[in-house]
């Protein structure tokens, strides 16, 4: 049994699986925001099968990582690893100029996708991997499986917080994208919208060039339901990439699940 873990900014998302292969169902799931991780082994894993093996990814701070596994101390008798970016893994090479300083949950991500890629059969082509959460990341991989780099920007929750801080008079609800805005819930809606669709379309564009073919567009991430709609290329969102990632690193570091 393998405990799958990924920590990101405002969610702990966890999954067991007894296969390590892709497309694998997880035999239990849950997420608790940050500030309940406390009572994960009181609650959520309270019921939950013995693993052998707990692998994630963590974005968030030292102290929720050491919060998370002093709940899986209370239970099992289980060593927490974690994914730290390396040069290379999974048949990912990393491009970023201090490699270690890449947020692991885009390395596994990344993995995640190219594991989806090379499931098909269909040939060597880039990918473009894009999560859409607290904050969004578009993050680029060749068709050699070396990873570019990628941007980083606020999510559409942030962009609105920014405008209420920073400017008078907008705190009005959520409205909806639309072409030509006539009201400013729908403005503020539709500016943050476009901004994220644009980058992934901008940085789409640059793959494309530098790579000679389209990109294969992965999408996944809380919020990733709300971008894709809007975007104007093609796209397939996949809820579970993160966790598809970590499959992949075990797997290719021969952890038994």
């Amino acid at each position: 049994m393998l405990l799958a873990i990924d920590i990101g900014n405002t969610r702990l998302k966890w999954a067991q699986y007894t296969h390590l292969s892709l497309g694998s169902a997880p035999v239990a799931q849950g997420a608790v925001f940050l500030e309940q991780i406390d009572t994960l082994a009181d609650a959520e894993w309270a019921g939950a099968s013995v693993p052998q093996t707990m692998l994630g990814c963590c974005v968030a701070s030292d102290a929720v990582r050491r919060r998370t596994e002093e709940q899986i101390g209370q239970l099992w008798d289980v060593e927490p690893r974690w994914v730290v970016p390396s040069l290379r893994e999974a048949g990912l090479v990393n491009g970023y100029d201090h490699p270690l300083r890449l947020g692991s949950d885009r390395w596994v991500a990344a993995i995640g996708a190219r594991r989806h890629l090379l499931a098909r059969n269909q040939g060597p082509r880039p990918l473009l991997v894009v999560m859409a959460g607290t904050a969004v990341t578009v993050d680029a991989v060749d068709s050699e499986g070396n990873f570019l780099g990628g941007l980083i920007l606020p999510g559409h929750g942030m962009m609105l917080r920014a405008l209420e801080a920073g400017t008078a008079g907008l705190r009005v609800p959520t409205g909806e994208v639309s072409e030509f805005p006539t009201n400013t819930s729908d403005a503020l809606t539709s500016g943050g919208t476009y901004a994220i669709t644009g980058a992934i379309e901008r940085m789409h564009r640059h793959l494309a060039q530098r790579c000679g073919m389209e990109p294969l567009t992965l999408v996944t991430g809380g919020a990733g339901w709300k971008v894709a709609p809007a975007l104007a290329i093609e796209h397939e969102l996949i809820d579970s990439l993160i966790f598809d990632g970590l499959l992949e690193v075990a797997s290719s570091r021969g952890l038994a699940a």
